[in-house]
């Protein structure tokens, strides 16, 4: 980890100093990075925006320029302007610079896979995964209704198999798993232009550093999915 416990407190300091635009020139998102980065060990890749066209004001495009973008405000930048994971506070806030206008995007893959449901059943799922005493670590909501469910890396290869052995591989699912190559857009960023993405469960220290186990949610989220 990049952090003290020195680095903690100016992180809180740094929060503060971001809800007064105009101080230090640094806001909610550089705020995000050098917490994704720092605090909670993770990876961070800045990535696309949707704006509005100059030319066509009624138009969006995306802000890597390509007319005919596969995936416009919801892809990464480029692969060389990652700031890794354990960056101290000053070179994550100092990287950042270089793309202020960036969205935040968090690779799978390395520090944790995803497991991707609709967002009742994630909401459906939660609070019996709490009564089973089962932390279910980070969960992100994203604006088009989807729900990230942060796990330990490996998730997406063991996917099929998990779901045979549980009896779920037989069942129409809306559950996939995100691993190696793979990105989610990290609150407060805008993901595709729909709106930012917010925490349900936000890390911590601990869950952030070991995410638990697709084994130990699936079978909740799967039925949740089934029911929804």
């Amino acid at each position: 980890m990049g952090f003290t416990i020195a680095g903690m407190r100016e992180i809180r300091e740094l929060r503060l100093a971001a809800r007064r635009p105009g101080r230090h020139g640094r806001g909610p998102i550089s705020t995000a990075v050098a917490e994704y980065t720092g605090l909670w060990g993770w990876e961070v890749v800045p990535g696309a925006r949707v704006r509005r066209s100059a030319v066509h004001p009624g138009r969006i495009e995306c802000s890597c320029g390509r007319r005919d973008c596969p995936a416009p405000g919801a892809h990464p930048l480029a692969p060389d302007l990652a700031i890794p994971a354990g960056t101290t506070l000053e070179r994550a806030l100092r990287a950042w610079e270089r793309t202020p206008d960036a969205s935040v995007l968090l690779p799978t893959g390395h520090s944790f896979d995803v497991l991707e449901v609709p967002a009742p059943a994630a909401r459906r799922a939660l609070p019996r995964l709490e009564r089973m005493g089962l932390p279910p670590g980070p969960v992100a909501l994203a604006p088009h209704g989807r729900a990230w469910f942060l796990v330990a890396p490996g998730a997406a290869a063991e996917l099929p198999g998990l779901l045979y052995r549980m009896g779920w591989d037989g069942a129409l699912l809306d559950l996939r798993a995100l691993g190696a190559g793979r990105h989610i857009t990290a609150p407060p960023s805008d993901h595709a232009g729909r709106g930012p993405v917010r925490w349900l469960r936000a890390p911590d220290l601990e869950s952030a550093a070991a995410p638990p186990r697709a084994r130990l949610l699936l079978g909740t989220l799967a039925y949740a999915c089934h029911r929804a």
